[in-house]
């Protein structure tokens, strides 16, 4: 796909060096017209599904595909609120899958999708995966981990660092395609954006791997593709336990 002048995009997603199956998703989308860009702007996203090989790849595919489709053809302007009839939408959809396909009972995914629309970032956000700002020397974790450890990690019981090893870190507290309802993550208000700020989404196959501020290193020195390719190198070089995703976009 063509790419508006503004940013600089990259996405790379691996299988890991110890799974066998990718079950993580990620897209890029933007409006085709001049008049719909103005409006709507670009979309980015990224899943990780959850539920066995199959049932996993089905939630996340189903999760970036549906918030996809719901943006794209919506009519009204309030991004807000159809990022979270979007991710409202992507949760029912899981479940009905879900339900004709008896052995997929228990899939799901999380999902943290971003708008860009000039220099305002909205996104709406359930689970684990992550989205950051970099800026300058110093990067900013905008989103919530929705999960038992990430529960701690709030309350003082552990550590940002303990929670990296706990052997209850995956489990989440809340992702598409579990429970009757789901609550996302969705600001009120867009952030604003400076020239040379990095955007990063990732899965936890990259996150809980390395530190912020070699992600931080990372992305403000390379390009985006560089940056994609090297943020994966030094998961798998960490051991790559899980399905690995990110897409960096660089305010141009």
């Amino acid at each position: 796909m063509q790419i508006r002048p503004g940013i600089k995009l990259a996405g790379l997603s691996d299988v890991g060096c110890q799974r066998e199956n990718n079950e993580d998703k990620l897209a890029y989308w933007e409006a085709p017209s001049d008049e719909e860009f103005a409006r709507k702007g670009r979309l980015l996203s990224v899943a990780d599904g959850m539920g066995g090989h199959e049932g996993g790849a089905e939630a996340s595919r189903i999760a970036v595909e549906t918030v996809e489709e719901i943006y794209r053809s919506a009519n009204g302007s309030d991004i807000r609120a159809i990022l979270l009839k979007a991710f409202q939408t992507a949760h029912q959809r899981i479940l009905e899958y879900a339900d004709a396909h008896p052995g997929l009972q228990g899939m799901g995914t999380t999902c943290t999708a971003v708008v860009l629309r000039g220099l305002d970032l909205y996104y709406a956000h359930i689970g684990d995966s992550r989205l950051y700002l970099a800026r300058e020397e110093a990067i900013y974790r905008l989103t919530r981990d929705q999960s038992y450890v990430g529960k701690l990690v709030e309350q003082g019981i552990i550590s940002t660092e303990e929670a990296g090893t706990h052997p209850q870190r995956h489990i989440l507290t809340s992702a598409l395609g579990a429970g009757a309802e789901v609550i996302p993550e969705c600001p009120e208000e867009p952030l604003s954006l400076e020239s040379a700020d990095v955007l990063v989404l990732c899965t936890d196959g990259l996150w809980s791997l390395l530190a912020e501020a070699d992600v931080q290193k990372v992305v403000m020195s390379k390009n985006p593709e560089d940056a994609c390719k090297e943020l994966v190198k030094m998961a798998r070089d960490e051991g790559g336990p899980d399905n690995i995703t990110v897409q960096v976009a660089q305010v141009d």
